[in-house]
């Protein structure tokens, strides 16, 4: 899918969970290289419209926060699931954490937690895997997977990117004040070689059957889950949410 389509997909599950308090985990990619930006990081004017261009790379903003992200060699998870606002963010977050760790060991893959120490990096315009934050996935210290988490209304939408191979490190030249930034950690890193992506999704599905929930099955959508996503689209099309700061 595109990029306006992946998140109203996510948002649409996200209303579901609301709705019905299913969890869902989805895997998925992007119909062509994509450039995400978190929720609330500034964008405009920062990055350079011809090299996006010539590169054939689209633009999107995410719901969830977070800073700019490339979407090409690498998977992405989202999570979704109802929540109590006396719920803890963190405790969700550790509990997918769980499930990530155990689906990269059994890639055969040891990642560490970013220290409690570390300090949280805010919504500027340095790229997502340039420094691992609090509770991200790290391997030999460089970020391998980057996640953000947005709640409303009694129900959370997680995104996360796991790295096949390094291209976040172009981010960087994209930008019309280039930055430098440290290269992330990466499965190629980890194993040697790139895994494919039904790989990693099956190790991520296979943690949850036998962490989670033992009777989890593939989500078949129905008529109301793509009507949502088709409504939320126009919204992650608009270049006032794209651009909006």
């Amino acid at each position: 899918m595109a990029g306006p389509e992946n998140m109203a997909l996510d948002e649409a599950l996200m209303a579901r969970a609301r709705q019905s308090g299913e969890t869902v985990l989805r895997v998925y990619g992007w119909a062509t290289p994509t450039l995400s930006l978190g929720r609330n990081q500034r964008a405009r004017g920062i990055y350079r419209d011809d090299l996006l261009a010539d590169r054939d790379i689209r633009v999107v903003r995410r719901p969830t926060g977070g800073r700019a992200l490339l979407h090409h060699r690498e998977v992405t998870y989202s999570v979704t699931a109802p929540c109590s606002a006396q719920e803890p963010l963190l405790a969700a977050y550790e509990e997918i954490n769980a499930l990530l760790l155990k689906a990269l060991a059994a890639l055969g893959v040891s990642v560490c937690i970013a220290q409690p120490g570390a300090r949280a990096v805010g919504p500027t315009a340095a790229p997502c895997f340039a420094e691992p934050a609090r509770g991200e996935l790290v391997f030999e210290g460089r970020k391998l997977v980057g996640s953000a988490q947005w709640r409303e209304r009694d129900a959370l939408l997680q995104h996360g990117s796991i790295l096949l191979d390094d291209d976040q490190s172009s981010i960087a030249e994209l930008m019309r004040a280039p930055i430098a930034a440290r290269a992330p950690a990466t499965l190629r890193d980890a194993l040697g070689r790139v895994p494919v992506m039904d790989e990693v999704a099956d190790a991520l599905f296979d943690a949850v059957r036998s962490s989670a929930d033992r009777s989890a099955r593939p989500l078949e959508p129905d008529g109301e889950l793509l009507r949502d996503a088709d409504r939320f689209a126009a919204h992650y099309r608009d270049d006032a949410w794209t651009w909006r700061r």
